[in-house]
């Protein structure tokens, strides 16, 4: 087996893995597990080291947080004292958004199926919305004529790390096809809409650039055609996000020069070449920022064997981490007090839900487990505890961040009280 390297903020001191300075199992010993552990400093590090890059051949830059990734309100003010924006995709990520001090200008809403309900929230709200389809446009029109408006193109082109995860091309639901597209553009342009935005996403886990500057490519040639003929100009150009993080030690890194170099220089030229201005340059990630600086906790409460498998059982299930039951996801998973053990069995590492998929990890190497060792699930910050369910009645799982030195406690662990909440027994309804 391929170990990956530990690099910050995970550290092993003799054996034993910390993170962010901090002990992993003292913390799991502390907080009690299953347990998200997020790093402040590693979010604005990876923040910065983005928009530092991108900054250095476009200047008229905005990052817009993709928070559907991780929506804890700790790490959403963390990214917004950066200078970050936000991409939500829900009311609910607005309204998380608008509490953590975004202002209504530095959120952008990009949604599909969009409620009449909904709609008005946002036209109230006074929040910029990238549009999904000529029915979502038409019924906003008759709510409030918005000051801006984004249109979410499908460039037909096609990337992701699994089918679910895939934005673009014939087979998804998200944005419009390019003869659509001008017809919205002539819609909100009779409707005296002043100021006007541009948006694709063809997918998330992106590690490959080739579809990626296809996909800008035929942004900016169908950004030619509004502007040329309806006489549209852009405030902004949305290239949307779905940056990938080697979850896999043979996974490689996102290559950020590679990505700067071609997709971003190829923007500048384009943008010249077809006599578009000088619109912003939104770009959407989330797992980029968030996946790396948060890991989960999780104690073994049971080693058992059978003539054909030897189980781990943890305390964490596809309850508190879904994406391998879902996605048939990799996260590497350390025994946290036996790092310099050798790997000397394989074994399936489940969790406590009544369901055969309750995977965490199949056909693992790992040193010898024992009952009460702690079980450390790496890049578990994005996807992780908002993608997280109360399923079979669990207690979802507290989060910590690691915050100018100090662990804090940023989101409770459930009680059993909490499975109650908003419930009532039909007679006391009636």
């Amino acid at each position: 087996m391929i170990k990956r390297k530990l690099c910050e903020p995970l550290e092993n001191h003799k054996g034993n893995l910390y993170f962010d300075g901090f002990s992993v199992v003292e913390l799991a010993q502390k907080y009690d597990t299953p347990l998200y552990v997020i790093s402040e400093k590693r979010i604005r590090e990876n923040y910065n080291r983005l928009y530092d890059a991108v900054a250095g051949k476009y200047k008229n830059v905005r990052i817009y947080y993709a928070c559907k990734a991780n929506t804890n309100l700790s790490v959403l003010k963390t990214l917004q004292s950066e200078g970050a924006c936000l991409d939500a995709v829900s009311p609910g990520e607005v309204f998380l958004g608008l509490n953590s001090g975004f202002t209504p200008d530095r959120i952008l809403f990009t949604g599909t199926s969009v409620r009449n309900d909904e709609l008005k929230f946002l036209s109230d709200a006074g929040i910029p919305i990238n549009i999904d389809s000529q029915s979502e446009l038409d019924r906003l029109l008759k709510i409030a004529v918005p000051s801006t408006i984004s249109v979410r193109v499908n460039p037909e082109v096609v990337a992701g790390h699994h089918d679910y995860c895939v934005t673009a091309g014939q087979q998804t639901k998200f944005g419009l096809w390019e003869e659509d597209v001008l017809k919205v553009y002539a819609t909100a342009k009779k409707a005296r809409v002043e100021r006007f935005g541009i948006h694709m996403h063809i997918g998330s886990g992106i590690l490959e650039l080739d579809s990626y500057v296809q996909a800008v490519e035929k942004l900016l040639s169908i950004a030619q055609r509004v502007h040329v003929e309806l006489d549209i100009d852009f405030d902004f150009i949305d290239i949307g996000g779905g940056f990938g993080v080697p979850y896999h030690p043979n996974d490689k890194s996102f290559d950020l020069s590679e990505f700067v170099s071609r997709v971003i220089l190829l923007f500048n030229s384009k943008v010249k070449e077809y006599r578009l201005g000088k619109p912003f340059l939104h770009i959407e990630p989330g797992r980029y920022l968030v996946c790396d600086a948060s890991i989960l906790l999780t104690t073994v409460n049971t080693v058992k064997s059978t003539p054909h498998r030897k189980f781990i059982g943890v305390d964490s299930g596809f309850n508190t981490l879904i994406r391998p039951a879902m996605y048939g996801s990799y996260h590497q998973i350390l025994v946290a007090n036996k790092l310099n053990n050798k790997c000397v069995e394989t074994v399936d590492v489940v969790g406590p839900i009544c369901e055969s998929g309750d995977v965490l990890a199949k056909d693992r190497e790992l040193p010898n487990v024992a009952e009460g060792d702690v079980l450390a699930i790496l890049d578990a910050g994005a996807y992780g505890f908002s993608m997280s369910s109360q399923y079979n009645s669990r207690l979802r799982a507290a989060e910590i961040m690691i915050r100018q030195g100090k662990p804090v406690l940023v989101r409770e662990r459930e009680q059993f009280q909490d499975l109650l909440a908003n419930q009532c027994i039909t007679q006391q309804c009636e």
